[in-house]
Order: C-alpha cells, then sequence, then structure tokens
C-alpha cells in the first residue's frame, strides 16, 4: 500500500468511526459505492481525485484532510508541493496540498495541475465554501453556474463554490493553477 493510499485508508475509517457511521450510510452520503469505499478502506484501491472530492463533500470534510493533518500552531512553516505522491486521476488532475486545512484559519491552499486538454468536474461543497483559483501559466477556464470564464496567469476569480463548478486546460501544455479554500465554520 502506497503511503498516500495508507493516510487515506486511516483517514476514512476514523472519519466513518467518528460518525458511527457502516459502510451504506458513507456510502448514502458521499455517492461512492460501498464496494469503492471498502477498498479504499483497505488499501486496495487509489481513490481518483474525483471519488475523494465526493467523500470529502459527503463526509463535510476538507480535501486535504483526506490527505494529511492539519499543520501546528500558527508558526513559520514552509512547505513544498512537489511529490508524486498525491491522488491524481486518468482526467488529467492531480491536486497536492501546499498547506493543508488549517481549522483555526477555515482554509487549505491547494496547487492543482491540468493536463492539456482536461477538464475536471467539481461537486459542490458545503455551503458557505468559496474557492480563489490563480493561474500559475497559461490560462484557466472556469464554469460556475453553466458559465464558463477565461482566468489569465496573474489574474484570481472568487466564487461560491456550493454549486456544481468545473475546470479546464484548453491549452496545449500542462497548467498549474493555485486554489485557496475557505471553509466557513
Amino acid at each position: 500500500m502506497s503511503d498516500i493510499n495508507g493516510r487515506i485508508a486511516e483517514r476514512l475509517r476514523a472519519l466513518r468511526h467518528a460518525r458511527g457511521w457502516s459502510l451504506d450510510a458513507a456510502a448514502r452520503e458521499t455517492g461512492v459505492s460501498k464496494a469503492m469505499l471498502g477498498q479504499i478502506e483497505r488499501g486496495e484501491s487509489s481513490p481518483t481525485v474525483a471519488t475523494l472530492w465526493k467523500i470529502a463533500a459527503g463526509f463535510h470534510t476538507s480535501f486535504s484532510g483526506l490527505l494529511e493533518d492539519a499543520p501546528a500552531d500558527g508558526g513559520v512553516l514552509l512547505r513544498s508541493s512537489r511529490g508524486a505522491d498525491w491522488p491524481s486521476d486518468e482526467g488529467g488532475i492531480q491536486v497536492r496540498a501546499l498547506f493543508p486545512f488549517d481549522p483555526v484559519l477555515g482554509i487549505e491552499f491547494l496547487v492543482v495541475e491540468l493536463a492539456p486538454g482536461a477538464c475536471h468536474q467539481s461537486v459542490p461543497h458545503d455551503r458557505g465554501v468559496t474557492e480563489h483559483v490563480i493561474p500559475l501559466n497559461g490560462s484557466l477556464e472556469v464554469c460556475v453556474d453553466g458559465q464558463w470564464q477565461n482566468v489569465a496567469s496573474g489574474e484570481g476569480l472568487r466564487f461560491a463554490a456550493d454549486r456544481p463548478h468545473a475546470y479546464r486546460n484548453g491549452g496545449s501544455a500542462p497548467l498549474l493553477f493555485h486554489n485557496l479554500i475557505h471553509y466557513r465554520g
């Protein structure tokens, strides 16, 4: 079992047990099949980014909370988003936590990479969640409420993320963008 799959398995089990949910209840809340949840908990499956977002939404937790612990106190913290041990999926998206969810601040800071031509549909987050996306290279297309907007490198877009939204890379090179997600407490 890879390190990331082990961490995800451990956190999924802990979340489910903390709520007293069976696999059936977790499947109902997340929209992920009981069989898949069981495979993830046993470390037999590498969940896709889309599956992890469904699990996070169903458990009303942050995406990065499935991957690692919250940072220690509010001191200085230097982190790297490099490394291949982060979830990706066949749809051409990879997500890395630059700063995992901080319950005091109510934010997580992600680095997202979209392959050329990739389009990722995101499930709605909990009510009151806001996303801020900032392309680092190239141009990111973002769909909110059925409206596509082009966000160029050096620009930022903030939107209510409690509705369906999507990201698309129409370029010919991989696209990196920062995604700051604010969870209201």
